[in-house]
């Protein structure tokens, strides 16, 4: 094939320097979800709620981080804010801006999720003298979370993808790291089919991961055939 490489694609499919990107990149990922749950469950939670000005926050906070770019978003978090005395090594700005910007689309997926539960359970709950911790903890999320679970994969198999944007400020996960080595090597095609070939990769990956969590919290749904017992 003109102008490629087999011995620098394979020598590539293992290089320590792409290698660690591929890490950094997951570890940016696995941060963000979780970090971003958490923050999203608490918006969810404050767009929910009576008080007007707490629901009418969690609505600006949405609006914003949905409708703009999360590049636009990394370059303010890294270049604007420092002009205002606020600091970020390149990681802590790299993941905020992931984290923030995760959190908005999570919180309306939480949101729907807990919507999606029929009030009447709610209110049957109430009826028995339930607290609303207890109605939420052992009512609402378990039904809940069987809606969830499919856009939150979802959101996950993105995150991996959407972490490469972080490169514009620095970040060195795998895309940063794979134009470093461009940069020194000329190697173009070989080390762009790699860095795809480890998107793919881990995607993939999540993809047999999610399908089992999907299919192991959608078994309750599903009637017991005879004889089976759970």
């Amino acid at each position: 094939m003109l102008n490629w490489s087999w011995s620098g694609f394979f020598g590539y499919l293992v290089n320590p320097f792409i290698l660690q990107g591929v890490f950094t990149t997951l570890w940016l990922t696995v941060v963000a979800i979780l970090a971003g749950l958490v923050l999203g469950f608490c918006i969810a939670m404050m767009r929910r709620s009576q008080n007007r000005v707490v629901s009418a926050a969690a609505r600006v906070y949405i609006w914003l981080f949905r409708g703009t770019p999360l590049l636009v978003q990394l370059i303010v978090i890294y270049t604007a804010l420092p002009e205002l005395g606020i600091r970020f090594n390149v990681w802590q700005a790299a993941l905020l801006g992931l984290v923030l910007n995760e959190a908005a689309y999570l919180a309306e997926i939480v949101r729907s999720g807990i919507e999606a539960v029929p009030k009447g359970q709610v209110r049957a709950a109430r009826a028995l003298g339930m607290r609303e911790r207890q109605i939420m903890r052992y009512i609402v999320m378990p039904q809940a979370l069987k809606i969830i679970i499919p856009p939150l994969g979802n959101s996950v198999n993105g995150l991996l993808k959407t972490t490469s944007v972080t490169s514009v400020i620095s970040m060195e996960e795998l895309l940063r790291r794979t134009q470093v080595l461009i940069q020194e090597r000329f190697e173009v095609l070989e080390l762009f089919t790699v860095a795809a070939l480890y998107y793919l990769l881990l995607t993939t990956l999540w993809d047999i991961v999610q399908r089992r969590i999907e299919k192991r919290f959608g078994r309750s749904d599903q009637p017991l055939a005879a004889g089976e017992q759970r």
